[in-house]
């Protein structure tokens, strides 16, 4: 057993309590000193004992109770944490959200992302998301989904619906508030403007109802509807956007894929910086104040006036240090890719992602004529014909509206998707020009052969198929919802490479945004994974008539 602690002062004489605290369990070095310097055992029992307190009453301070010292208790005691309790992030009681349907169909676990606050359904809703439960397009998909956790929620019949169901019941913690349906008709009046059977005024008037009955508490409307949002401020109504969705609160944060450095780079990360060659490229091991802000696969560059440019890509971060790697040079026509050099500094970037073999999925995102469509196909027939990396190329795109029949065209699947697939045959006429030598013959068989090796596929097939060895390309991403996102990249099987092309400038689908775009959503999961990559193109290669357009209109 360890010795007790020597006193403290010249001839002083140890407690009683420093020899009990070597048997008692060890505690914090807080508590120990505050046992040390307490009242000797007999003064501190003194203070809880009725009976020593009734039969000595001049030795306790009846003067200074606050200034007295504590009463020594056990340490286990002393050292025992409290109990945190989880606190609401307002102030006031819980919100009350009244869900449009169209938040419910955009996200069906929309009703577990309020926290403590509780949700209300009007009765009109549920009847909306009846009426669009058939189908098999994503809106029909979600309806159902919702059903189905409602259904969850409501199957104890001990539960009164009208005191509310407790949304964390089907496991969903994060969820501390209560569910409400409409089970009473309300006394709705709206101004006389405003027809009475319309849904969305049937809600508003819900939401006003509910305000007038629960004066002390906040009641917002919860619409991805604009034109909702709009009549009911227009009523003095709250009402608010659905925001979980977003993953990006403003697009101009969306990760790049490009640093530049800063121009005392050098100055900075040279004194111990390692440097070696291997495969006639060149590596640097950096460490630095840099080295926090690297993520693996993100393109890095410095152009100075009167010295050599860098263009390296992060390979690796370990701790506090990073390797680059210098990138192989494609705006030099000895390393076209099927023809295509890289014109500006990101398209070379682009570039060394797309033949990169162990970059399983790398998402583009930029205007118009800025090459996207054009360099990924273009790695994808060179890395197929020449390489015999990939077995096929397979071309899909979002129909907007997304996820309905393509409509009564007649002919195959590849045919009826023709008429989406402009843009690949205007790029594919580019990349067939091939050398004038060969005469017509030859480029009408070098044209068979390229379209031989693509294959078009429409988006409403792609649930439960696995790629093998497939170049996947995914033109028009910013249409898609997270959800499909999700669905299209697990097909990937062994061998498989996948890449996004897109612009979020130009969402066609309803209810998405720049922040909620599935194509923002990959992007800002994939970044910093080593078999992934990102590049902004920034810069137009169509023509100088594009260009001036793109700015002046």
């Amino acid at each position: 057993m360890p010795l007790p602690k020597p006193p403290a002062t010249k001839a002083a004489l140890l407690t009683p309590v420093d020899f009990e605290a070597q048997a008692a369990p060890r505690t914090d070095k807080k508590s120990l000193k505050t046992t040390a310097v307490a009242e000797p055992a007999t003064g501190s029992l003194n203070l809880h004992d009725a009976a020593a307190s009734a039969a000595a009453p001049a030795k306790v301070p009846a003067a200074k109770p606050a200034t007295s010292p504590m009463p020594t208790k056990a340490p286990s005691l002393a050292a025992a944490p409290r109990p945190r309790s989880r606190k609401p992030r307002g102030d006031g009681p819980p919100k009350l959200f009244v869900l449009d349907t169209n938040v419910l169909m955009h996200d069906p676990m929309s009703l577990f992302r309020f926290e403590e606050h509780d949700v209300f359904l009007p009765m009109i809703t549920l009847e909306e998301l009846d009426g669009h439960k058939k189908g098999m397009s994503e809106v029909a998909r979600n309806a159902r989904q919702v059903s189905r956790e409602l259904d969850a929620l409501a199957t104890d019949s001990a539960l009164d619906p009208k005191s509310g169901i407790p949304l964390a019941k089907t496991g969903h913690k994060d969820a501390g508030g209560k569910l409400f349906f409409q089970t009473t008709l309300f006394d709705i009046k709206l101004p006389d403007g405003l027809p009475q059977g319309k849904a969305d005024n049937q809600i508003l008037g819900v939401v006003k109802s509910l305000r007038e009955q629960h004066a002390g508490r906040d009641v917002v409307l919860v619409s991805k509807d604009i034109n909702m949002r709009v009549k009911a401020r227009a009523l003095g109504l709250a009402a608010e956007d659905y925001f979980n969705d977003k993953v990006l609160e403003d697009g101009d944060l969306l990760y790049t894929g490009v640093l530049q450095l800063p121009g005392d780079f050098w100055e900075r990360h040279g004194k111990t910086m390692e440097s070696w060659q291997q495969g006639g490229q060149t590596f640097y091991r950096i460490s630095g104040p840099l080295v926090p802000a690297l993520m693996v696969n993100q393109f890095v560059f410095l152009e100075s006036p009167g010295a050599a440019a860098l263009y390296a890509r992060v390979t690796e971060i370990t701790g506090k240090t990073a390797v680059l790697k210098t990138l192989k040079d494609y705006t030099h026509a000895k390393n076209s890719v099927w023809g295509v050099t890289a014109r500006n500094r990101e398209q070379n970037f682009a570039l060394n992602l797309l033949m990169d073999a162990e970059c399983d999925f790398v998402s583009l995102t930029g205007t118009a004529g800025t090459g996207k469509t054009l360099m990924t196909l273009a790695a994808g027939l060179s890395q197929v014909l020449d390489d015999r990396r990939y077995t096929e190329i397979i071309v899909t795109r979002v129909t907007v509206p997304v996820g309905e029949d393509i409509g009564f065209l007649p002919g195959t699947e590849e045919e009826k998707m023709g008429p989406w697939m402009g843009a690949l045959d205007d790029n594919l006429e580019v990349l067939a020009r091939g050398d004038g030598s060969a005469g017509e013959w030859g480029r009408a068989a070098t044209q068979d052969l390229v379209r031989s090796k693509i294959k078009i596929k429409s988006l409403n097939f792609m649930r439960g198929r696995t790629f093998l060895n497939k170049f996947v390309l995914i033109d028009e991403a910013q249409n898609l919802t997270p959800k499909q996102m999700k669905t299209l990249i697990t097909r990937a099987g062994p061998g498989t490479k996948i890449v996004c092309l897109g612009n979020l400038a130009q969402i066609d689908t309803p209810y998405l945004t720049e922040g909620s775009s599935g194509l923002t959503y990959a992007v800002d999961r994939f970044k910093g994974w080593p078999h992934s990559g990102h590049v902004m193109l920034a810069r137009g290669e169509r023509s100088r008539l594009a260009d001036f357009a793109s700015e002046v209109l």
